[in-house]
């Protein structure tokens, strides 16, 4: 058990595309569920098993968060600890963001969503 993570872009016909996924990112939980709050008005909790539509504004303000090591520690139970610092795991963001942007640029929508 643990906090699953994906991200997919969604084409006008409805097609999903799987961008990425992560495994107990809690730092990139934690940015995703206050955006989702800020979006939403719902409390971190209801983005379980939910979509959240990034734009590329989202997308952009998370690159900068990112980029800057700024992610925020999150704590859930079945978060894990904090991992975001790893370079290989930044990596993966910023690629992750690159190819967001990609699609929305493509006319294509960018969703993220979780499980615990």
């Amino acid at each position: 058990m643990g906090l699953d993570q994906y991200a997919q872009s969604r084409n006008s016909n409805g097609e999903n595309f799987e961008i990425c996924d992560w495994r107990k990112h809690n730092a990139l939980q934690g940015w995703m569920e206050n955006l989702w709050t800020l979006k939403t008005g719902k409390p971190a909790k209801d983005l379980n098993c939910q979509e959240l539509e990034l734009t590329a504004e989202d997308l952009k303000s998370l690159r900068e968060v990112v980029e800057s090591g700024n992610l925020p520690e999150t704590q859930g139970f079945f978060y894990g600890h904090d991992t975001s610092q790893d370079d290989w795991r930044k990596e993966k963001d910023l690629d992750f963001i690159k190819a967001a942007l990609k699609a929305v640029g493509n006319e294509e929508k960018v969703f993220y969503s979780c499980w615990w």
